[in-house]
């Protein structure tokens, strides 16, 4: 896999937080209104986190930052959207691991 590649991951998934957050500020009326935090939660970790994937191919590590980046995206961001769509929290239970993977991600800048 090219360096390059996480480019066109970070588009993706810039298209899609942007997509998301849109939706969770417009469209998303849940009727426990908790969970429209959770959503904006869930949108500021994707779209931060997608900003910095464009950076991956710069880094020491491409595919390691870029794949711990990509997995805490979609472990953390989201299980939190599932679990506000859903207004449930059982489907939050993957966010820590998608947490620890953001720090992982930045921790592997280190080396």
């Amino acid at each position: 896999m090219n360096a390059l590649t996480w480019h066109k991951v970070a588009a993706v998934s810039g298209v899609a937080a942007l997509a998301l957050g849109t939706y969770g500020a417009h469209g998303f009326r849940p009727q426990n209104p908790s969970y429209k935090e959770v959503w904006q939660t869930a949108s500021l970790y994707h779209l931060v986190h997608t900003a910095a994937l464009v950076t991956a191919p710069f880094t020491k590590h491409p595919h390691l930052f870029g794949g711990l980046l990509t997995s805490g995206i979609l472990l953390f961001s989201g299980s939190c959207y599932t679990a506000a769509l859903y207004e449930d929290r059982k489907y939050s239970m993957l966010a820590p691991v998608g947490g620890f993977a953001f720090i992982a991600a930045w921790a592997s800048l280190l080396f």
